[in-house]
């Protein structure tokens, strides 16, 4: 097909004339023809390397999501250790340390980075460096926590070793019948008084069980008081030695004698509601050094782990007491 020809006006002659390229204008179009073709090419090349990802970058960004989902597993699995070690701490100072009168151990000395500065520093030369920075952190973190806990029972085991006798005596269980935790009424710190419906210091625990139900010693000791006191009705003191005692109020029968000697878990007497009390119940003191401390921390040779969390809760009613 013949190529057509192009014309153009000529306002001097008033006619058309026929355009004729020369030889250097026909290389100029078939230069900028190929240079234009080149460069639709190379930027269309451009925006599918954008979009098509090479096998190179595919398996790299398979390798990456693989490493993201283990961190993210791993990092899971910490935290649950944290938890788990955070829980041990606690019962460690609040429960364990006081039994002993031996001081908490301070949280700067448990999480207390030492000497990984420069480890850290060497990790910022790494492709995915915040991300191993932040793990290796937190295990040093957990190495350390789990290093000075062990260390702390390592303590109270001498301790308790050096200390026999004491354990003997220091209160360490409930003082009735309660695996299931359904007896526990009200614990210690301020109260509705019953009956004065006014704020008091509630300095015990109670315990509801029906008139007759055996009331336990909570360890060993000697009576030093069996009888009745205003406001406690029949009550019994156990001295029980190393500056601690207990108190035992409210009761229906009394079945020990001043200066009888008792071992935990011994029945001294029966439930009742004698004194300032509104219902059957046992009302029950520990006193270190003359003053009254929570009963709560002297319970540990009789519940476990999961039961001392529940009593804790419990024993944090802030409803009725019966005295």
């Amino acid at each position: 097909m013949a190529r057509r020809a192009k014309f153009h006006f000529n306002p001097e002659t008033l006619s058309f004339e026929k355009i004729e390229l020369t030889f250097f204008q026909i290389v100029k179009k078939i230069f900028i023809y190929l240079f234009s073709s080149a460069c639709g090419g190379f930027i269309a090349f451009l925006i599918f390397l954008s979009f098509v990802d090479s096998p190179e970058e595919k398996q790299l960004k398979k390798e990456n999501i693989h490493m993201q989902a283990q961190y993210n597993l791993l990092s899971q699995q910490m935290n649950d250790l944290q938890s788990l070690l955070t829980d041990l701490q606690q019962r460690d100072d609040n429960l364990y340390r006081v039994v002993f009168q031996a001081d908490p151990i301070l949280s700067e000395v448990r999480h207390r980075q030492i000497g990984n500065e420069q480890r850290y520093q060497a990790l910022q030369d790494m492709s995915n460096s915040q991300m191993m920075t932040n793990i290796t952190k937190q295990m040093d973190d957990l190495k350390r926590q789990t290093y000075i806990q062990s260390k702390s029972y390592d303590e109270l085991i001498l301790l308790a070793k050096s200390n026999e006798q004491k354990l003997l005596c220091i209160p360490a269980i409930q003082p009735v019948f309660n695996k299931d935790l359904t007896r526990v009424a009200s614990g210690f710190g301020i109260r509705i008084d019953p009956v004065y419906r006014t704020r008091k210091m509630h300095q015990g625990m109670d315990f509801t069980a029906p008139t007759g139900t055996d009331i336990f010693v909570t360890g060993n000791g000697v009576v030093t008081k069996a009888g009745w006191m205003q406001g406690y009705g029949n009550c019994v003191q156990i001295n029980h030695g190393f500056d601690y005692e207990t108190l035992y109020a409210h009761m229906n029968k009394i079945l020990v004698h001043v200066g009888q000697k008792v071992q935990r878990g011994d029945i001294i007497g029966e439930i009742g509601n004698t004194g300032k009390s509104t219902g059957p119940h046992l009302h029950y003191e520990v006193h270190f050094k003359d003053k009254p401390v929570n009963p709560q921390n002297y319970y540990f040779l009789d519940l476990s782990p999961e039961e001392y969390d529940k009593m804790l809760q419990l024993s944090q009613n802030a409803g009725q007491m019966f005295d």
